[in-house]
């Protein structure tokens, strides 16, 4: 499917994948700034997000990198820098795994390499936050204008136990293209990749930003805009 996008600037494609429940105007707004004068900025809204309105998220990782495989040869670009957080950065891995010939760089963020031990703990906390989340009306509402599509399917989603991809973020297999993992000192589940990513393949930069956790360029936004910069610029150099 074509996916809503929003378009800033011109120059290099720069895509920006925005995290769950956000839209591709309400996530990545420092970064837009930063980046707008010297890239082409291209935010779009995931399937089921903001404008892309979908109710089948059955598949929604492979499904949201053909969305955007799709978009961007609507707006004829052929190949793109690729930046994501959580949501999106899952999104983006798929997408540098399953179309390596239209990605030119990678950045992910908010990344789980491996399931926790304690992953059973984790994933009931985060449902009882979702559930706390539907019974808080002022939220709901917000959502509901946020979304044109039924907000909630993703929250359902992340009541399965086994809906984190793991299978996908263990590895880098089938990517081509030069990978910045960003991580936030704060998750120690997280900043595991700064480790076992480099040991995987070339050409794997990490960078660990400290007083911060998983929304990493919410938390942090400049220091996180002027590491993505400097990677985009020298990435391709081991």
């Amino acid at each position: 499917m074509l996916l809503h996008t929003e378009v800033f600037g011109d120059g290099e494609p720069l895509v920006f994948l925005h995290t769950g429940l956000q839209t591709g105007l309400l996530d990545f707004t420092y970064q837009r700034e930063y980046f707008k004068n010297n890239f082409k900025v291209i935010l779009p809204d995931l399937r089921g997000h903001g404008k892309s309105i979908e109710d089948d998220i059955s598949n929604f990782f492979e499904d949201s990198a053909k969305d955007l495989l799709e978009t961007l040869n609507h707006l004829e670009v052929e190949s793109a820098h690729i930046v994501g957080c959580s949501l999106g950065a899952l999104v983006g891995l798929y997408f540098a795994k399953m179309f390596p010939q239209n990605a030119k760089s990678l950045c992910i963020s908010g990344v789980l390499p491996e399931k926790p031990d304690n992953w059973l703990e984790l994933h009931n906390e985060n449902v009882e936050g979702q559930t706390q989340l539907l019974h808080h009306e002022e939220s709901v509402k917000y959502f509901d204008r946020v979304h044109k599509s039924d907000w909630k399917q993703f929250l359902y989603m992340g009541r399965n136990e086994e809906w984190y991809p793991f299978e996908e973020t263990k590895d880098l297999d089938g990517i081509a293209c030069p990978v910045l993992y960003m991580v936030g000192e704060v998750n120690k589940d997280e900043t595991k990749g700064a480790i076992v990513y480099p040991l995987m393949k070339e050409n794997v930069h990490v960078s660990i930003i400290p007083f911060a956790g998983h929304l990493i360029h919410s938390d942090q936004p400049e220091i996180y805009s002027k590491v993505l910069d400097l990677f985009i610029s020298k990435g391709d150099q081991v």
